[in-house]
């Protein structure tokens, strides 16, 4: 029986190890100076899979390089860490050179793609990066996190001579600049743009790198000295690996149903597994106490033997004795264990045999520190609890809540429902802000689902955490929000309260339930009646000439876009997230401030000047407006550098007289040729390069409405008006109570 029992557990180890390609005998351990481990490996049958798979080129000098990718995109190793799930490599840097005459020459751009294969660019150890003067750079790219395409940037500007251009090693964005990556990213393409003409001849440059591996020199902003300190124009570059697409246990499930095929690769006696937080899959490593190769099978994780150490874990005069996973410190023959001085010690058993009373003192001084230590915990837990409530109090104080509720109560009596939230009201809207109640991400926090409690019952609301302020917000923020929740505007999401007590305040909004413009334009629904576009229009136009003509103070918006248009039960627009708003500004100080918004969205003059100004929400409102007539996107990087922006083609376009050619199908069918030259050439006013030549938003409003009434005038539009919101609610499939959209990840929340 025990004989048969040994052969099954045999046969059983012999299974699971068949379904894993273990390194055959004489696979390659070392190439080009780097070491190789399991799973990765050089040759048939020498890795894990075909994503772990590498190839030595010994044709200058040996060099490992990812075998997987495409043939022109092989990348060089640099170095792997197979424990922490790291893999280092060559990453090309993407250069733009202008001559003289203002000509671009010898552009690069570079770029990686490792969507099918099991590595993703550590969003911790990697930066964007990009060097030059007045120039622009983007990372258009994938993420496992986001459903739609990454589009992410920062702008490098120089003023003056080489003095002011920061200094060596601040990458400020003055001569450099720098921005995070999303966790996840799995493929990125990088693209220069020049902010304006230059005389010089001067390069730009653009890579995705390792943040430790960058200083920068203030060299770099008007010369090659970048590129040239490279190694061939290559810099190090950070990649996360993960072995499958399951979790852990999933893999493990997997591994001990019979029949289904072992999938789960920590194979060592003495590992465990952690799932990637940057993704799918799940890493191996060797147990405590064990060290080595957890992906091999039996002994690749083997013990530590840490009495065989110089200087093992014991005191000095104890005997150490290890054994599989740790050890033991004891004392010789004769002696016992003694911490009477607080340090592990061995004292002599007949002195102790002859002082009994040392027995009693033991007892005294253990009991004592026991207090002691009880006494110090005590203490601690409540000076951590009063320093909360002081954090707390600060922060509130800090972004103007004592102004903001003294406002409040002042203004009860006029009927403002807006209130002030604490933290645990918000967490437990939110169930401790879990990610399933998550409605979207946006540029400036992510925006939660919650229910708060008020007068009349539940209120289904929407909470967002704002990444960050800055301290003019700081000081400003409670005389905003007051101003901000006296808003009251059928087109515009209202502002329900706020919470101050943390350290970036939170903001609570009306819940509108079905999803965004941008959806509806481009979610591939279905063709949209140029009516239902007409007063989409109408209700932001005169949600926005509200807040620059009405509310006081006057109130920018900042990023005006499709993604920033609500649409609640019944459709009817709602202008929403104010992250980038500011009150009018009443001195020059106030109206400098960093560039902000949404590309393809943002005014060409507000690039340029860094001034926001009223017209640059109608400039913003032009490309809304382009969307709605041409069923197109703001910014198409795929395309030819002429036709990525959505406002070039068509401002091109009215130029040519070929206007038509982009407009959508469904629009010039049910608009008459009138109608549609009115609404373009207002589009055309809004997109004027001069801020100064651009209509008013009440101008615009007023004019919008004015195309509605014109098209109620017409015989073929009395069905159609009547049909509207039915044709909406078929277009998306469902009542308004029953209908959901689902939100943008990567453009924003639209809160």
């Amino acid at each position: 029986m025990l004989r048969f029992v040994s052969l099954a557990v045999v046969a059983l180890q012999l299974a699971a190890t068949a379904a894993f390609a273990l390194p055959a005998p004489g696979c390659p351990r070392k190439c080009g100076g780097v070491d190789m481990e399991y799973p990765f490996g050089i040759g048939p049958n020498c890795s894990f899979s075909d994503g772990f798979s590498l190839e030595c080129d010994v044709d200058d000098t040996p060099r490992l390089r990812l075998g997987t990718v495409a043939k022109e995109q092989k990348v060089e190793v640099l170095g792997v860490d197979l424990l922490k799930g790291k893999i280092r490599t060559a990453n090309p840097i993407a250069s733009q050179c202008r001559l003289q005459e203002k000509r671009l020459v010898n552009t690069s751009w570079a770029g990686l793609n490792a969507t099918a294969l099991p590595y993703r660019f550590s969003d911790e150890d990697n930066r964007f990066f990009a060097v030059g003067c007045n120039v622009i750079a983007f990372l258009d790219g994938t993420a496992s996190s986001f459903d739609d395409p990454i589009l992410i940037g920062c702008m490098s500007t120089c003023f003056g001579n080489e003095s002011s251009i920061g200094r060596n090693g601040s990458c400020s964005g003055i001569g450099c600049c720098e921005t995070p990556i999303p966790r996840g990213l799995s493929s990125y393409s990088p693209d220069i743009r020049p902010l304006q003409a230059d005389d010089n001849k001067r390069c730009s440059y653009a890579v995705l790198m390792e943040a430790a591996s960058f200083r920068f020199e203030t060299a770099y902003a008007r010369t090659d000295k970048f590129y040239r300190n490279s190694n061939n124009g290559t810099v190090p570059v950070v990649l996360n690996f993960a072995v499958g697409n399951e979790t852990c246990k999933e893999a493990q499930m997997r591994s001990s149903q019979p029949g289904r095929g072992g999938s789960y690769a920590c194979l060592s006696a003495h590992s465990f597994c952690v799932d990637a937080l940057d993704g799918p899959g799940y890493l191996c490593n060797c147990s405590s106490g064990y060290a080595g190769n957890p992906y091999l099978p039996d002994n690749g994780c083997k013990d530590i033997d840490e009495c065989a150490t110089r200087n093992h874990a014991c005191p000095d005069g104890m005997i150490c004795t290890n054994f599989p996973g740790g050890h033991n410190c004891s004392c010789p023959q004769g002696e016992h264990t003694s911490n009477k001085t607080g340090v592990l010690i061995c004292e002599s058993n007949l002195k102790r045999s002859s002082l009994p009373v040392s027995v009693i003192t033991v007892i005294g001084v253990s009991g004592g520190l026991a207090i002691v230590v009880v006494s110090i915990l005590s203490t601690y837990l409540m000076r951590q609890r009063k320093a909360l409530a002081d954090a707390k109090r600060s922060y509130f104080k800090q972004h103007g809540g004592l102004l903001l509720y003294e406002e409040l109560i002042r203004s009860r009596q006029l009927g403002n429902t807006f209130t002030i939230y604490t933290e645990e009201q918000l967490e437990q809207a939110t169930d401790g802000f879990n990610d399933s109640n998550i409605l979207g991400h946006g540029g400036h926090g992510t925006v939660y689902k919650g229910i708060v409690p008020s007068s009349s019952g539940d209120l289904v609301v929407a909470i967002k955490r704002c990444k960050l302020m800055d301290e003019r917000n700081k000081k400003e923020f409670g005389r905003e929000m007051l101003i901000l929740s006296q808003i009251n505007h059928k087109n515009i999401v209202k502002l329900l309260g706020c919470c101050l007590e943390v350290d970036i305040p939170m903001l609570v909004y009306e819940f509108v339930p079905n999803g965004t413009l941008y959806h509806l334009i481009h979610g591939g629904g279905g063709a949209i009646s140029f009516a239902t576009r007409l007063r989409i229009a109408h209700e932001s136009a005169e949600s926005l000439a509200y807040l620059h003509s009405f509310a006081s103070p006057p109130i920018l918006h900042g990023d005006v876009k499709s993604s920033n248009i609500l649409l609640d039960e019944s459709f009817m627009a709602k202008v929403s997230d104010f992250g980038a708003s500011i009150l009018a500004p009443n001195d020059e100080a106030q109206m400098m401030t960093m560039v902000q918004g949404t590309c393809g969205y943002l005014d060409p003059e507000y690039m340029q000047t860094c001034q926001l100004t009223e017209k640059s929400d109608v400039y913003s409102f032009g490309v809304v407006l382009l969307e709605l007539l041409t069923g197109k996107r703001p910014l198409c990087l795929a395309g030819p550098e002429e036709g990525r922006s959505l406002s070039a083609r068509f401002v091109a376009a009215m130029r040519e007289k070929r206007v038509d050619e982009i407009l959508d199908e469904h629009a010039k069918s049910e608009a008459s040729c009138e109608l549609l030259e009115e609404i373009t050439q207002l589009a055309l006013e809004c997109l004027h390069m001069c801020g100064s030549d651009r209509p008013s938003m009440k101008e615009v409003a007023e004019r919008v409405g004015g195309l509605r009434k014109l098209l109620h005038h017409h015989p073929w539009t009395t069905m159609q008006d009547t049909v509207e919101l039915e044709e909406v609610r078929c277009l998306l499939g469902g009542s308004p109570e029953s209908m959901r959209f689902e939100m943008d990840a990567t453009s924003s929340s639209g809160y």
